[in-house]
């Protein structure tokens, strides 16, 4: 069976990270859906968002997720926005497990609080848009999630064994040997 793996949550929950680790042990290539976006534009999300707005970095969003999902055995770790478009959450639903990675808003904030390259985030008040941004999106993880699991306080071992375990199970699958 091929299957894709396929994490969403907001920004700063841990896909990249958590998807980097997922592809070492799974022994599958990883893909962040942004930064192949940077790569084909040769340009930042910042930038993009500068230049064509969100719709337009949207829509290059779209793009390189269909791409991504014609490929079979990945990792894919989504921007966190992703999942605003409906040909989206029905490319990422039909393509793999989709892994929600929740975190609760303080954590979302204290990961992301620093870090100028969210052009989302680049407002008079960021925490408030991240808390809106957050009740906007949680709904929509849930109802795409195949597994959602808690990445607020728990250590990055213990989520792996929590997601690793849940893909082995759901897969069914004698390939993973981990």
């Amino acid at each position: 069976m091929q299957q894709n793996i396929i994490l969403i949550g907001m920004m700063g929950s841990g896909k990249t990270t958590i998807g980097k680790l997922i592809s070492q042990r799974i022994n599958y290539p990883f893909f962040d859906s942004d930064h192949v976006i940077e790569e084909k534009c040769g340009a930042s999300i910042a930038t993009i968002f500068s230049l064509e707005g969100e719709q337009g970095f949207r829509r290059r969003e779209t793009e390189v997720i269909r791409s991504l999902c014609m490929q079979k055995n990945i990792v894919i770790a989504t921007g966190g926005g992703a999942v605003l478009n409906l040909q989206n959450r029905e490319l990422l639903k039909n393509n793999g497990i989709v892994i929600y990675l929740k975190a609760n808003v303080e954590a979302l904030w204290q990961r992301t609080s620093q870090d100028k390259t969210r052009p989302l985030l680049d407002q008079e008040n960021p925490r408030q848009v991240l808390e809106n941004i957050y009740q906007n999106r949680d709904a929509i993880y849930i109802s795409m999630a195949n597994y959602t699991v808690d990445t607020s306080k728990s250590n990055i071992a213990s989520l792996m064994i929590q997601i690793l375990s849940f893909i082995k199970s759901y897969s069914n699958n004698a390939m993973f040997n981990f």
